[in-house]
């Protein structure tokens, strides 16, 4: 898979804040005795790598356009 840098700078805190709400449920924090203060995270079932790929193909298509659309306001602001 390649990584798109270039899409990085269209990212928002809530498109970031999403994909960790989607995840929260995986999250097992440690007992309250813990010396650490720190969990783990759960693996995941085959739906759910399945329903991560879905969100990560439509927020590269939302960046995506995201971009297209700075391009244009940048190219016409000039």
């Amino acid at each position: 898979m390649k990584l798109r840098l270039d899409l990085l700078e269209q990212l928002r805190p809530e498109d970031i804040l999403e994909e960790v709400l989607a995840n929260n449920h995986r999250y097992k924090p440690e007992p309250l005795f813990s010396k650490t203060g720190t969990g783990s995270l759960s693996s995941a079932s085959t739906e759910e790598r399945a329903n991560e790929e879905a969100r990560n193909t439509a927020l590269i298509q939302k960046l995506t356009q995201r971009a297209e659309q700075a391009g244009k306001k940048s190219a016409s602001g000039k």
